[in-house]
C-alpha cells in the first residue's frame, strides 16, 4: 500500500444526510479492544506484475536489494521467516498463528480492483482463506483505489506511469460488490461490527470521482449497503481512510472529511499510517517521539469533529527508500524519495501503543477498534512480521499492551 505531502482540497456541494449510529464491535478475542493490522498483499507471484516486471516477481525483490542510502541507515529488513509466498497457505497459516498469538484480532487487506478486474487478490483468496487455521483471525477488506503507478522502483527525477487509474466506472462498482459480499462478506472470517461487514475505502475523492458528484457516489455507496442487508446482514459498516497530507504522485488530500464522511454515510473513519497528518520535518531521520505526539495532537483535534467514531492508529515505522531506484541518489524529492522515521525501536512502538491505548481508552467500550500500520509494509519500513534484527518485538509489544504479558 502507499501512503501520502501537499494539501490540496476538493470541491464538493453539501446535503442531507443520516449521520450513523455509533458501533459496537464484535471481538474476536476475549478483550475490550478490536487490534486490526493493515496488510499489503505484494509478496505473491500476480499476472499484473509478471506482464510488469517478469514472472515470478513480488516486492520481495525491493526489500532484498535494498541497501543503505546514508550513514547508519538500516537497510536491508530481512524477513526471520524468509521471502515466503503469502498465497501459499501454509505460509500464511504462520502469519495468522503469530498474528493470533500475540494479541491481533485481524488483518484488513489493502483490495484492489480496476475497470479490467482485481488485483493481488491470491494473499487473501488462496493463502488466508485457505489456511487451516483461519478461524484464529478476522479479515475485512480496504478498497486501496488509488493510482497504481511504476514505482517499484521509481526513479527521482522522472514522472511514474500510470498503470491502473484507481477509478472505476459505476458498472465496475457494482460487479465489484457483487462479488464482495458473495466471496468475502460471507465467510464465517469476515469482520463484522454489530453484525455488519466492516468495508473500507482509502481514498475518497478518488471514490467521488468514479461517480461524478457526491449524490451519485451516496447513491452508490447506497446500493452497496442495500444489496448487504438483501445478502442477509443487519448492514454494512462502511469506514472511511482519512487524510490531510499527500505523499504520493497525483495523490489528493481532502480538506474536509468531517464534512465529506456523513454525506456519503460513512459509519466510522480511521487512519492508514501517521505520515498521513505529519509531515516529516528532518531529512534523512525524523525520529519517531516527534511523529507520534504530533500525531496524537491530531487524533485529539479531529475526532471531536466527526460526527462518527474516529478509530485511532499506531503505525511501526517509515522508510520507502526501498523503493527508490538504487542509481539515482537518495535526496528529499517527493515520494518515494522522502525522510525516514528514526528510532522506532519495539520499545518506542510500545510506547506508541500505548499512547493510542490511552485514546482508545477515552471511546466507549464498543468502539476501542485500532489500526495498526502494518503486519508487512516492508518497502515501506513498516512491519509488524519479524525480521532476523528483531525478531518477534514488535508483535511481543502489542501483546504486552493488550494482553498484559509477553515472553
Amino acid at each position: 500500500m502507499f501512503a501520502a505531502l501537499m494539501t490540496v482540497g476538493i470541491l464538493w456541494a453539501s446535503g442531507a444526510a443520516e449521520t450513523p449510529h455509533p458501533p459496537g464491535t464484535e471481538q474476536s478475542m476475549n478483550s475490550p479492544y478490536t487490534i486490526a493490522a493493515y496488510y499489503f498483499p505484494n509478496y505473491h507471484p500476480d499476472a499484473r506484475n509478471a506482464k510488469q516486471h517478469g514472472e515470478g516477481w513480488t516486492e520481495w525483490e525491493l526489500v532484498r536489494n535494498a541497501r543503505p542510502r546514508f550513514e547508519g541507515h538500516r537497510q536491508p529488513n530481512v524477513p526471520l521467516w524468509g521471502y515466503t509466498d503469502e498465497s501459499n497457505p501454509d505460509e500464511m497459516a504462520r502469519k495468522i498463528a503469530a498474528a493470533a498469538d500475540h494479541g491481533l484480532d485481524a488483518f484488513i487487506f489493502d483490495w484492489y480492483w480496476f475497470d479490467d478486474g482485481p488485483f493481488l487478490q491470491r494473499g487473501l483468496e488462496d493463502g488466508f482463506m485457505k489456511a487451516a487455521n483461519r478461524d484464529r483471525l478476522k479479515f475485512a477488506l480496504m478498497w486501496a483505489n488509488h493510482n497504481w503507478l511504476d514505482i517499484h522502483p521509481a526513479r527521482r527525477d522522472q514522472p511514474s506511469a500510470l498503470l491502473y487509474p484507481g477509478t472505476v466506472t459505476p458498472e465496475t462498482f457494482e460487479r465489484m460488490t457483487d462479488y464482495i459480499i458473495e466471496t468475502y462478506f460471507k465467510h464465517p472470517s469476515h469482520w463484522r461490527i454489530d453484525g455488519c461487514p466492516y468495508f473500507s475505502v482509502y481514498e475518497l475523492h478518488t471514490l467521488i470521482q468514479s461517480f461524478g458528484s457526491l449524490d451519485a457516489t451516496r447513491a452508490a455507496l447506497d446500493r452497496f449497503r442495500a444489496k448487504t442487508i438483501a445478502a442477509g446482514f443487519p448492514g454494512l459498516h462502511l469506514n472511511a481512510v482519512t487524510f490531510g497530507v499527500r505523499i504520493l504522485p497525483g495523490e489528493t488530500a481532502v480538506s474536509k472529511p468531517e464534512e465529506l464522511v456523513p454525506l456519503l454515510g460513512f459509519d466510522s473513519v480511521t487512519s492508514y499510517v501517521w505520515i498521513h497528518h505529519v509531515s516529516l520535518p528532518q531529512f534523512p531521520r525524523t525520529p519517531y517521539a516527534y511523529v507520534r505526539d504530533k500525531y496524537l495532537e491530531h487524533w485529539k483535534g479531529a475526532a471531536p469533529r466527526y460526527p462518527v467514531p474516529y478509530f485511532p492508529n499506531v503505525t511501526m515505522g517509515w522508510d520507502s527508500s526501498p523503493r527508490c531506484h538504487f542509481d539515482d541518489e537518495f535526496k528529499d524529492a517527493g515520494y518515494p524519495f522522502m525522510a525516514t522515521i528514526s528510532e522506532n525501536t519495539p520499545e518506542a512502538f510500545e510506547g506508541g501503543l500505548r499512547a493510542v491505548k490511552a485514546l482508545a481508552d477515552t471511546l466507549p467500550e464498543s468502539q476501542r477498534v485500532i489500526t495498526i500500520n502494518c503486519w508487512n509494509e516492508w518497502t515501506e519500513g513498516s512491519y509488524l512480521e519479524p525480521d532476523t534484527r528483531n525478531g518477534l518485538a514488535y508483535l511481543e509489544a502489542v501483546q504486552r499492551v493488550f494482553e498484559g504479558s509477553a515472553p
